[in-house]
């Protein structure tokens, strides 16, 4: 299979610090290796830096979608599936714009479903998923080529347990399809009624159970191990179509053991497995 990984290494504006020391680590880690002896044809991509004013985090990560876009465009066109290894969340709208994907499954442990107006911190990436939907943000999303907002209807949110008051209330108010990870294949059909055609699929790594697999200085008790979500990403990537993946927020600081490299191999390894005989 044709893949391109795209290294999309920034922290909240802040370049290979924080979560954006992940996508190196998951990369030096064994990963291309593993994926090119199950006869992957694999091209890397580092989009280094981006924006003229380094630390700005919305500049700069906006700079950043608009950068991963054009690479995400690019494997397309060359016929390639796009895997974008991310530090931040609002990544995942550059992989979005470049895949022209009309639907996405968002894993994650918080909703990122916050606006300017509902954020108790002024966290840009707490509203990550909001500025996919179109909730927020809308010249800086319309600025990224290709960008065009999902309908709440064509996204699944699955094990969002850790959320603000306001995203609650707003997610009663939105047809958003919501699912712990067990129940998420089921649920996803949903999309499809609602219309989907190409699905982005959004792995936050801290979905994870940190008591099985710990990502990241933010930790909230539940969510899947590993082998749930393994399961659960090759049961979506046999049963619809999906154009691309990201995956993001892992700290390698916290992660003394190196557990995550390996986890996030084996499950790119089976996912893609799955995809092949989609």
């Amino acid at each position: 299979m044709k893949l391109a990984v795209v290294l999309a290494p920034y922290d909240s504006g802040h370049y290979r610090s924080g979560c954006g020391l992940g996508p190196e680590a998951l990369l030096s880690a064994g990963l291309v290796d593993a994926l090119q002896s199950r006869g992957h044809d694999l091209i890397v991509h580092d989009i280094g830096r981006v924006g003229d004013v380094p630390g700005r985090e919305i500049a700069t990560g906006f700079a950043v979608c608009t950068a991963v876009a054009a690479q995400v465009r690019a494997a397309c066109e060359d016929g390639r599936f796009p895997i974008v290894l991310a530090g931040n969340c609002l990544t995942a709208a550059g992989g979005v714009a470049g895949e022209t994907a009309d639907s996405i499954a968002w894993f994650d442990q918080h909703g990122d479903i916050n606006t300017p107006e509902t954020s108790g911190f002024g966290f840009l990436d707490g509203m990550a998923l909001s500025s996919i939907l179109g909730l927020c943000w809308r010249p800086m999303t319309a600025a990224i080529p290709g960008f065009r907002a999902i309908e709440p209807e064509r996204c699944l949110l699955v094990d969002a347990r850790d959320l603000d008051p306001d995203e609650k209330l707003l997610l009663d108010r939105l047809p958003v399809v919501r699912a712990s990870c067990e129940e998420a294949v089921g649920q996803a059909g949903k999309l499809i009624s609602a219309g989907a055609t190409r699905l982005h699929l959004h792995l936050d790594l801290d979905v994870h159970d940190p008591e099985t697999l710990r990502v990241n200085r933010y930790a909230t008790p539940g969510g899947p191990d590993p082998v749930q979500l393994r399961k659960t990403v090759c049961n979506l990537a046999q049963s619809f179509p999906v154009s691309g993946m990201t995956i993001s927020a892992y700290d390698p600081s916290v992660d003394v053991a190196r557990k995550v490299p390996p986890a996030v191999s084996t499950l790119l390894v089976n996912f893609l497995a799955a995809l092949r005989k989609s």
